[in-house]
């Protein structure tokens, strides 16, 4: 059985370690998407697009909240930043951006940049565990029957075997597009959590990692917490627009 072209892993026992760890944290924290067990956290921003012919060039948030008149900051989130719940999915600010930040989905080529960073922080660069929710309709028969690793908020998912490089694997039968909402390697030097409400990514590692991602270019990547809040509508700098 396969996802994605990788091997669906029977043993989910493997992952059991991230469910008891995030079992343990506040819900709606960094603590309760990525296991509160490393040195360090970040939370990479998922760009906002525009469209310019047929090439979709990236938006980071930074120059969204600078148009909007808004403040850039590690805990800002979209609908404050815009100003407005109608753009969490439909509305856009042109000429700014047209596309909104992908929600509950890595953008392939933000996992190929952050994979390139993360390959060099693990001693298993070859052997990386990928998990996806498992409550997308799409699948079939035969996958709705595979192990699921139990993860607090009903965010059970379905683990295949890889190498980091796998990041970039669609992880859904086209044309639906989904990436991994939870990656580690085999050594846990680290580890990648994509909710499926939220459009940002985060990670936890070392002290080093860390740096190294918020130092990568072609990214837009912010230092985290575990205690920090991750809700569309917990920016506690800008003012959040009525529903």
């Amino acid at each position: 059985m396969q996802l994605g072209g990788l091997p669906v892993e029977q043993d989910v026992a493997v992952g059991a370690w991230v469910a008891e760890a995030v079992g343990r944290a506040h819900w709606s924290t960094v603590g309760s998407l990525v296991p509160p067990l490393f040195p360090a956290y970040a939370r990479v921003l998922h760009p906002a697009y525009r469209y310019d012919g047929d090439d979709d060039v990236e938006i980071g948030w930074a120059a969204v909240a600078a148009l909007n008149g808004t403040t850039a900051h590690p805990r800002m989130q979209w609908p404050a930043v815009t100003g407005g719940w109608e753009y969490v999915s439909e509305d856009s600010q042109p000429p700014t951006w047209d596309g909104t930040p992908a929600e509950g989905h890595l953008p392939c080529t933000v996992a190929a940049r952050m994979a390139a960073v993360l390959a060099r922080h693990t001693t298993t660069p070859q052997d990386c565990l990928f998990g996806r929710w498992s409550g997308f309709g799409y699948d079939t028969g035969e996958l709705r029957g595979a192990p699921r690793l139990p993860l607090p908020r009903a965010r059970d998912v379905v683990l295949v075997r890889g190498a980091v490089g796998d990041a970039v694997r669609n992880l859904a039968p086209e044309p639906s597009e989904q990436s991994a909402n939870l990656w580690w390697p085999a050594d846990r030097a680290w580890i990648v959590a994509t909710d499926i409400d939220l459009m940002s990514t985060y990670v936890g590692g070392t002290e080093a990692c860390i740096a190294d991602l918020l130092a990568a270019p072609g990214l837009e990547v912010v230092p985290a917490e575990p205690g920090d809040r991750v809700g569309h509508a917990d920016d506690p700098v800008n003012p959040v627009p009525p529903r």
